[in-house]
């Protein structure tokens, strides 16, 4: 580092400028001079990745660590309670890596591009800024209404006024206990120390602050004037020249700026100082009136005249990547003197992940980062192929606000190509540009918009890329800055090919939220637990349920059955009697258990291995604090499933899974409440749906039709309808743990092995526009309770069957696991075979035939030619209800239970009035 010079030099030199404070100081920040009233000088970060290109890894790796030193100081429980909020347009970046570093928190940044349809959910002014007002505009606004921490990100926090403003502000509308504000640098005055103390205890809140570095500005007497003087004498040169180099561009005052002559604080130019070892940032976190760091003065350093280069000929250049000083004094630098025609850039298909958005603008989730994590090395591969051959510095040009996906693009192509990959980003902000190594910002490339800005045409630069040597250019845009600007000649690709030999261009869907972003009345309740309703442990389940224990509900089978076939009825809107077990079948439900118990574990672990690996980030690995995904269990036959998922989870990997149970009831689909509340509370993209077996595939087909019509009409989209089972049977669903027809014992009984919960109810009197579905607990019955008893029988197996679920589970995963349908063709078969001619009333496999004779009027059993102990519980119900048991031979099911046809079957269709579920 001996031989570097630093990037404030040629300021400090001829302004007297000092940066006293931490010793890595010096490594982050440089110096650059701006025509502002209030202040000549500009503070230029070399890690922050907006104005001169760096490392992705080193950009990443300071916001990431910073993150971290936040999860740290808040402790998880807190930390899943916070929002990270990151200030447009410097900080959307660096907000959103502090988000990923806190691991937990969904991110929101401020923007200065209103989108069309989408209410504020509020706003600021940043009075000393270029471009000042500041929207905030999330999906949903309950996002800012919490009560959790809220941490705000910026790259800098000098005075502090605009953060301090904005806690001020949201706090008066949503009052919070604790906030944190983290910054790159802390650059306060000693006359702005005292003030953040001021400031909490005027709010009554605690505010916390995290830095990479601390340390103060010494200015000398005539700064400001002599600043002033400086940035007139280099742009009058400037244009003096620019009249002999023919498309040189205007310097930064030339052409009117909205906003011009004020503070441009948001302005953050990187160079390359040394990227920590272990990719974290290092520096002493300051909280709240704690020290500020060792006082270390940075002064000038002996420059090297303009004549020296910072590279040998024919070496490579360095990797900060500043173009070689000319051979004339230091001039203003601005477009390059020549033009040349340029082809038309290469476009790449990223092929961005649907539904995930290009940023935090509206909010962007821990189940979006997953997402997107598993989609970047295939996006990163797609841009390797399309780089030329043989390139060896490649950049990766972000745009204004959109800095976090080009940042992970940049950031992923740098680790899977051999070739050195910077990263930067375009910008609104003017600031003077000087062709000198011991100057922060060396040259300056001046375009129009592209993305028809809100406050009208206007200039927009890119920093240290003109002259650069790069062999390729990626310029990374979001889909509303693709427009006619962008590829005009002089606009943004046209300035980048004539200083690289290939320009890419790879466009990222611009997210915009489905419906207006208007507050839904918060009126859902939470979900219900034991022990005041299921007699699961609390932790165990949540239910998306409301409580009519009170309700008498119960008709006789008979009569049920036959409200419900003649169309007067729908299953739903009653429950059977519940089906008190005979002391034989208790016995021969333990003896199945017994028999089943390692089979279903096995299963069970199967399954479980399959969903982590398919829908996590880091299912195997030591970070728990990646998220994870929330099981979401279809009521009542599920939950038992769900619980052992969960369980599995605990114990082979130490992850505690949320789990919650839902109604979904044929003909009416899944309950659009709890789809509201899931989304309200977690990623939809991070929801699997559990149940415990497939039949013929009739749910799996009433979910994917719901959630397609709840996304439709609500706007909240992410939900994934595929189900994940125990058995699939039917070869329904892609993720299971078998797909042979076993038995299943929690499928030999109703509510006693359910938690006491019975099936699912909605009728209009009993469940209200903003009630879940409806369900009993039936406390009386807790003398016959097995449920703890199913669970604990079947988990005491985990030791003995982990090696070969895990096992099975990287099969199936590695396998084809296209649902082909089957069971579904066969019942089409058994019911004109039968003279049925109506499928509802076809009921396939174990699981299905014990609810028919549990809860419907069946008519006649089918059993596959052989079947042994797993039949044993049908036979002796259908015994005991007068049934025959009809043996087959060519059966694809181990059983079938037919429900009775006598009653009118033009009511049994699709509209679930003909079937218990």
């Amino acid at each position: 580092m001996d031989n570097v010079v630093w990037t404030g030099t040629w300021v400090a030199e001829r302004l007297g400028v000092e940066l006293v404070g931490d010793d890595k100081l010096g490594d982050l920040l440089g110096l650059a001079l701006r025509r502002n009233p209030r202040r000549a000088h500009l503070l230029v970060s070399n890690v922050l990745g907006k104005h001169v290109p760096q490392s992705p890894s080193v950009v990443y790796g300071y916001g990431f660590a910073l993150g971290r030193r936040v999860r740290e100081l808040l402790g998880t429980e807190d930390a899943r309670a916070a929002v990270v909020l990151g200030y447009a347009e410097t900080a959307t970046g660096l907000g959103h890596c502090v988000a990923d570093g806190v691991g937990l928190a969904p991110y929101l940044h401020s923007t200065r591009r209103p989108v069309p349809g989408v209410t504020p959910a509020g706003g600021f002014e940043e009075s000393h800024s270029h471009a000042t007002s500041h929207l905030l505009l999330p999906q949903d606004p309950r996002l800012l209404a919490g009560d959790g921490p809220l941490v705000l990100v910026d790259d800098e926090f000098s005075t502090g006024n605009t953060v301090l403003n904005t806690i001020r502000d949201l706090h008066a509308r949503h009052p919070r206990e604790r906030y944190v504000i983290v910054a790159l640098v802390d650059m306060r005055s000693a006359a702005d120390l005292g003030r953040l103390e001021d400031f909490a205890r005027e709010i009554g809140a605690r505010v916390d602050l995290v830095v990479a570095a601390s340390g103060t500005v010494k200015l000398p007497e005539g700064v400001l004037e002599k600043g002033q003087a400086l940035v007139a004498e280099y742009e009058s040169a400037d244009r003096d020249d620019a009249g002999s180099t023919p498309g040189r561009a205007p310097a930064p005052d030339e052409v009117p700026v909205p906003g011009r002559g004020q503070a441009l604080d948001e302005v953050a130019v990187p160079g390359h100082p040394p990227a920590p070892g272990d990719g974290s940032a290092p520096g002493t976190g300051v909280v709240a009136g704690g020290d500020a760091g060792r006082p270390v003065p940075m002064k000038p350093a002996d420059a090297p005249s303009a004549r020296e280069r910072e590279a040998t000929a024919g070496e490579r250049p360095a990797p900060a990547a500043t173009p070689a000083p000319s051979d004339h004094p230091p001039r203003a630098a601005g477009r390059a003197p020549h033009r040349r025609a340029h082809p038309a850039a290469t476009r790449v298909e990223l092929g961005w992940p649907r539904g995930v958005p290009d940023g935090g603008r509206h909010g962007f989730t821990p189940g979006h980062r997953v997402r997107l994590d598993g989609a970047l090395p295939a996006m990163a591969a797609r841009i390797a192929e399309a780089l030329p051959a043989g390139a060896r510095r490649v950049l990766v040009l972000g745009f204004e606000e959109l800095m976090y996906a080009p940042l992970r693009l940049a950031r992923e192509l740098e680790q899977v190509v051999a070739t050195e990959v910077r990263y930067s980003t375009t910008t609104r902000s003017p600031v003077l540009a000087l062709d000198d190594p011991g100057y922060a910002i060396r040259t300056r490339l001046v375009f129009p918009a592209h993305d028809h800005p809100d406050d009208g045409p206007g200039e927009r630069y890119a920093y240290n890329v003109a002259g650069a040597g790069f062999d390729a250019v990626v310029a990374v845009v979001d889909s509303a800055a693709d427009t006619p600007e962008l590829h005009a000649p002089g606009g943004l690709l046209a300035g980048l090919a004539d200083h690289t030999p290939s320009v890419l261009l790879a466009v990222v869907p611009s997210y915009v939220p489905a419906r207006p972003s208007t507050e839904r009345p918060s009126m859902l309740p939470e979900p219900l637990r034991g022990p005041a309703f299921s007699s699961y442990a609390p932790d165990e389940v949540g239910w998306l349920l409301r409580d009519l224990s009170d309700v008498t509900l119960e008709a006789p089978t008979e009569e049920r059955e036959e409200a419900i076939q003649s169309g007067g009825a729908h299953y739903a809107e009653s429950l059977p009697v519940e089906y008190q077990p005979s002391d034989q079948y208790q016995e021969l439900f333990r003896a199945a258990l017994d028999t089943s118990a390692a089979r279903i574990a096995q299963a069970v672990g199967a399954v479980t291995e399959l969903v982590l690996a398919e829908r996590s980030r880091s299912p195997l690995g030591p970070d728990t604090s990646a998220p994870r995904p929330v099981l979401v269990s279809l009521a009542r036959a599920g939950t038992p499933v769900g619980v052992l998922m969960r369980r599995w989870a605990q114990y082979r990997h130490g992850v505690d899974l949320p789990h919650y149970a839902v109604s979904i009831v044929r003909g009416r689909g899944i309950d659009p409440n709890a789809l509201r509340w899931l989304a309200a509370h977690h990623d939809p993209a991070d929801v699997v749906f559990v149940d415990g077996w497939t039949g013929k595939g009739a749910i799996t087909r009433e979910l994917a039709q719901a959630v397609e019509e709840f996304e439709a009409a609500e706007g909240i989209t992410g939900f994934d309808p595929e189900i994940a089972v125990l058995a699939d049977p039917g070869s329904c669903v892609r993720t299971y743990g078998t797909r042979e027809d076993f038995l299943i014992p929690s499928a030999c009984l109703n509510s006693t092995v359910s938690g006491l919960i019975s099936r699912t109810v909605l009728r209009s009197d009993l469940v209200g526009e903003h009630d879940f579905h409806g369900a009993k607990f039936y406390r009386e019955l807790a003398g016959s309770d097995v449920s703890a008893e199913f669970l604990d029988a079947v988990a005491a197996h985990f030791p003995d069957v982990a090696e070969a679920a895990c096992a099975q589970g990287k099969e199936l995963l590695a396998g084809d696991r296209t649902p082909t349908w089957e069971g579904w063709a066969a019942v089409e078969r058994i019911s004109e075979e039968y003279e049925i001619h109506d499928v509802n009333l076809v009921k396939p496999g174990v699981g299905e035939t014990t609810r028919v004779l549990l809860r419907r009027v069946p008519w006649k059993i089918l059993a596959r030619a052989g079947a042994g102990a797993d039949l044993d519980h049908v036979r002796l119900l259908a015994e005991q209800r007068g049934v025959p048991v009809e043996e087959v031979a060519e059966l694809p099911y181990t059983c079938v239970g037919l429900i009775h046809p006598k009653y009118t079957r033009g009511a049994t269709g699709a509209d679930g009035r003909a079937v218990a579920v």
